[in-house]
């Protein structure tokens, strides 16, 4: 009986560990480059911010950040913050001592952004954060800038000019991530960073095709067997009421995750719309358990409609001694399938929405 006992409580500690480092580990990105080339841009660009929104990255035509500035990504990962750095060529911050100035061991790594060639300071801010043995990335920022004033050209060809920029370097719209080569460097960051750290910027990432979508799916998908057994370990705790309580936040906290990162939530999906000029995107959605979330008081009733009378029932059952185990093991099967089920339907939500945009 004690030997079952210690068994679930060691096995739940590690599940408990694994949601942990999956969904609390902290990242922290550094963007810089010489001032005006769209270090901000990019930031407001990558968050998923308009020049409106309260949280938005200041910009201007002069030097709009004196100060290193920090934004959460996302919604649910406060712990992964985008740093804007004051520009390589602000009058404060010089090249020869910016990355002590910036404080340089903050940062996981770091992209240098550029709005037209790549100068002096950028290329010695590159030697010294490989010298010091961090990650860094070249962004070519203002894409379409260029383009269209190539365009005016006799004898324009799109794709002969970007394969001439494109030299161990991304080119970015800020305005469209799902132009150029947001993916690929979203797929370096992925192949090059450590695994958690990449799990954490995965989940903080726009939506900005079909491609990253899967990629967040897979992440999530390998979490669930944790989350489940962190549930039914809730679920064999011998105390009236805490049951059924820990057990639902647990799914509400993991299918709310899921819902912001899918870009599910009404202001995701309000600036999709009108980026690609499709007002009718959310009358597209039906899913219960997307709309549940969408409305923070229907969110339990949304749950036990989906998990169906059992699943309260069994959450709400106290076992002593050996009863306490098998509920556990009894809470873990149904909680491993009502995730599956859960996170397979925000899945096909957020992909009937990237298809009507043609984000495929």
């Amino acid at each position: 009986m004690a030997s079952g006992q210690s068994t679930l409580e060691g096995a739940t500690r590690r599940a408990q560990e694994q949601a942990e480092r999956l969904f609390n580990v902290s990242l922290s990105v550094a963007v810089t480059g010489d001032t005006g080339t769209g270090k901000s841009t990019f930031i407001k660009g990558i968050r998923g911010r308009d020049d409106d929104d309260n949280d938005a990255a200041e910009t201007g035509v002069t030097e709009a950040t004196t100060e290193p500035t920090s934004y959460k990504c996302h919604p649910t990962m406060p712990n992964v913050k985008f740093w804007d750095l004051p520009g390589t060529g602000a009058p404060n911050f010089k090249a020869k001592n910016y990355l002590k100035q910036v404080q340089f061991d903050r940062y996981d790594f770091f992209i240098i952004i550029s709005s037209e060639r790549f100068r002096e300071n950028d290329i010695m801010l590159a030697k010294k954060i490989q010298k010091r043995k961090k990650l860094f990335y070249f962004v070519r920022s203002k894409i379409d800038n260029d383009i269209r004033a190539e365009q005016r050209k006799k004898g324009f060809n799109k794709d002969k000019m970007l394969l001439k920029i494109r030299r161990n370097l991304f080119l970015i719209s800020s305005m469209n991530l799902s132009k150029f080569d947001f993916e690929q460097l979203v797929a370096t960051l992925m192949s090059e960073l450590p695994k958690l750290k990449c799990q954490a910027l995965l989940q903080s990432l726009p939506v900005s095709s079909l491609a990253i979508l899967e990629e967040k799916v897979r992440m999530f998908k390998k979490a669930v067997g944790a989350v489940a057994l962190l549930s039914g370990g809730v679920a064999a705790a011998p105390v009236p009421g805490l049951s059924f309580a820990c057990d639902t936040s647990i799914l509400v906290s993991f299918f709310t995750r899921c819902y912001y990162s899918f870009g599910l939530d009404d202001k995701s999906l309000d600036k999709l719309s009108e980026r690609v000029n499709k007002p009718h995107l959310k009358s597209l959605i039906t899913s219960p358990l997307v709309l549940g979330l969408a409305s923070k008081s229907a969110v339990r009733l949304q749950l036990s409609a989906i998990a169906g009378s059992a699943l309260v029932k069994i959450l709400c059952k106290l076992v002593p001694g050996v009863g306490n185990a098998a509920a556990g093991v009894i809470s873990f099967t149904l909680t491993f399938t009502l995730l599956k089920r859960g996170l397979k339907d925000l899945a096909d939500s957020a992909r009937t929405m990237l298809r009507e945009a043609e984000l495929e």
